[in-house]
């Protein structure tokens, strides 16, 4: 098998640096993608540091894959050496569930095969986007429809978009909805963008001051610092639904008191530690809805990447160097970008 250029994690502790890997040769199913740009997300984070308690390392994050085909198996019909192509989060499923035959493989019951760190319920590991290439089977690459000079704002979509954009439409947002999203971070700011262009109203809860005019910049109608509680008091029973991205424990039961009867709020982040638990009586007093939803099919992501194509819709992102990675985690941690980092591999060998 061809080896290539990556960067990895070897343990814990350690910093991520270059590693050479294998990668397979393109079976008749397969797409081979050089990879331009890497989105950079918190689970590549929380993979390289074993926060989830789940790694296997050597471990190559990165799942937010933008680039462009290398070379195609003999059965492939839906891409040509020379497409732009995207890779998200899977590479495979079982195929037969009825997740999978719905068109939900991230809800595969026997777990799907995450682009790196192997299949959700164990198994051999697997390389992300941090690296050179990546060869994976027809069925789980995606049309790229935006132009070239957008790329690198293109790859968080693989991510952030879809981990937004499907509960989103899963819970009907669109005009004459008033949805607020919780946080002003890489899945934030995709879900302010994304709301506002499907139509809904939308209310963004941030705890930082310093971030209301990015806010209505990109979408909000109404920003709301969610320190202050006479702000959280005017917005009691408004929402017919949050979408909550924030990634670190926090008291849910303020939030759940500004949904209106038969309302829902939805979690996509995924925070190291538990929430408080929510307060019983704030759901069943007015039929409310806590749930979680967990980034999206194929299918749904190929639709939110043609819609996101349709408007002009990009992250904002902050490109870095490949041998950037280490200070571009310790920068997230600190909410230090607005809003996503993106490595240009051409800087990685």
């Amino acid at each position: 098998m061809p080896t290539i250029q990556a960067y990895a994690a070897q343990d814990a502790s350690a910093p991520l640096g270059a590693f050479t890997i294998e990668r397979r040769e393109p079976g008749p199913e397969d797409v081979q993608i050089r990879i331009l740009w890497c989105g950079v997300c918190h689970s590549d984070l929380h993979t390289a540091r074993n926060e989830w308690k789940n790694t296997l390392y050597p471990s190559v994050p990165g799942h937010e894959i933008v680039g462009r085909v290398s070379a195609v198996g003999s059965a492939v019909t839906k891409f040509k050496v020379g497409d732009l192509a995207g890779v998200g989060c899977m590479v495979d499923s079982c195929g037969h569930c009825p997740s999978c035959a719905e068109g939900e493989e991230q809800y595969c019951d026997s777990g799907f095969t995450g682009t790196y760190n192997g299949p959700v319920f164990g198994g051999e590991n697997t390389f992300g986007g941090y690296s050179q290439s990546i060869v994976v089977r027809q069925s789980f690459v995606l049309r790229i429809g935006h132009p070239e000079s957008q790329l690198a704002g293109v790859a968080p979509l693989l991510c952030a978009g879809i981990t937004t954009w499907s509960p989103l439409r899963q819970w009907e947002a669109g005009p004459g909805r008033k949805v607020g999203i919780v946080g002003l971070g890489g899945l934030g700011h995709m879900g302010v963008k994304l709301a506002h262009a499907l139509g809904a109203h939308v209310v963004l809860f941030t705890t930082s001051p310093d971030k209301i005019a990015d806010g209505h910049r990109l979408g909000a109608d109404e920003v709301v610092v969610s320190k202050d509680p006479e702000q959280m008091r005017r917005q009691a029973g408004r929402l017919d639904f949050i979408l909550n991205t924030v990634a670190a424990p926090h008291d849910l039961n303020a939030f759940l008191a500004l949904l209106k009867r038969d309302g829902t709020m939805t979690l996509v982040g995924a925070p190291a530690e538990r929430h408080p638990s929510p307060d019983v009586f704030a759901l069943i007093f007015k039929r409310r809805r806590l749930g979680g939803s967990l980034i999206g099919g194929i299918r749904e992501t190929q639709q939110m990447l043609d819609f996101c194509a349709q408007h002009g819709i990009v992250s904002d992102t902050e490109t870095i160097r490949m041998d950037q990675i280490n200070t571009a985690y310790e920068r997230m941690l600190r909410s230090d970008v607005r809003y996503r980092f993106v490595v240009d591999m051409a800087t990685l060998g």
